[in-house]
């Protein structure tokens, strides 16, 4: 019989935390070598930080929830203006409820024990214990509306029409995450976009008489080129949902294109992912799905380096992309992609 010391199972030790003065960082590296929810937090760190330093990835950023009411957007705007995301895909409510506070409107803290109508007949809106005026909202889908108007009718990809919408907001001096994306050549996509207060915007400027359409397949394939014209690519999924599905889907996508070129066996999953979930795999939906899930259809690399933390995102995400503003100076910029999109004519 093996002794203890021998004992393969028994290789690496737990580390015991000690209450010291330290960096963010420096915590999260000791947090990997601690056990549960804490050490998959560290794993992520870890993970965002070899993504990082490979300068042959693309970095696909899936943003799911509801970030912006909750404080979280100007996070991810920090992460696009510092050269950490590559590619944004988003749902509508995350690259449109920044823009209330960025036109110069609030949040306000509340609760989530309150009489509903009381709000109601105050005209505010609940997100948890969040409050927001519903006139203030709907000035922002004002502003989307005047926007669409703008525009000539056609038809638009979300990430053609959300880089003109950035560059309508930077005009106007209002400093979103579209306005951000817009101004690094970060490519935006948002494969829900009408579920949000873009799509109330769409729909009365439809009434209007006005013919301004979003091709989805166009859409899809665009995210398809961007995948395919990197040599490497990389996820940060925020949440899950519909975003964290597509990016997967583009990995997929590659793999049924080259077959029908004549390639076999041509796989070309994310080398590097990382999660930030409060979702569960025996639900059976992908918010909740692990990374070593995603390999079997091959959306994740096998021989890559993937972590999933089950936690709040409003408590992860402070804290990683706070260490990473302490340990990683610089990431060097990819060409702008969304020129890229816009130059191939779609």
């Amino acid at each position: 019989m093996r002794r203890m010391g021998e004992n393969p199972y028994l290789r690496e030790r737990v580390g015991s935390i000690d209450v010291k003065p330290r960096r963010i960082s420096e915590l999260l590296r000791s947090m990997s070598r601690t056990a549960y929810q804490g050490r998959k937090l560290g794993e992520v760190y870890e993970v965002l930080l070899k993504m990082f330093e490979d300068p042959r990835i693309t970095v696909f950023m899936g943003l799911a929830g509801s970030m912006a009411p909750a404080g979280m957007w100007r996070i991810v705007k920090w992460l696009v203006d510092e050269g950490f995301v590559d590619v944004l895909v988003s749902t509508g409510a995350n690259i449109s409820e920044d823009i209330v506070e960025a036109m110069g409107f609030s949040y306000y803290r509340g609760s989530p024990c309150v009489d509903d109508y009381e709000l109601l007949k105050h005209r505010i809106d609940r997100f948890y214990d969040v409050y927001v005026s519903e006139l203030d909202y709907r000035s922002m889908e004002n502003l989307v509306l005047e926007f669409v108007r703008t525009l000539p009718d056609g038809t638009y990809s979300t990430a053609e029409f959300l880089y003109l919408f950035g560059r309508f907001l930077s005009d106007r001096g209002i400093d979103s995450i579209v306005t951000a994306a817009y101004r690094s050549g970060v490519p935006v996509f948002s494969p829900a976009l009408v579920d949000s207060g873009y799509g109330m915007a769409a729909v009365l400027a439809l009434r209007e008489g006005r013919r301004v359409a979003i091709d989805m397949v166009k859409d899809f394939d665009q995210l398809i080129r961007v995948a395919e014209h990197s040599e490497e690519t990389a996820v940060i999924y925020i949440g899950g949902g519909v975003p964290k599905d597509i990016i997967n889907l583009v990995a997929v996508a590659q793999t049924l294109i080259a077959e029908r070129s004549g390639k076999r066996d041509y796989y070309k999953p994310h080398r590097f992912a990382v999660q930030i979930t409060t979702d569960l795999p025996q639900w059976g939906g992908l918010s909740g799905a692990t990374l070593e899930e995603a390999v079997s259809w091959g959306k994740a690399s096998p021989w890559g380096y993937k972590a999933m933390v089950h936690v709040d995102a409003t408590i992860a995400l402070p804290i990683l992309v706070h260490a990473i503003a302490e340990e990683v100076a610089t990431r060097r910029p990819k060409k702008r992609l969304v020129e890229l999109l816009l130059s191939a004519g779609g």
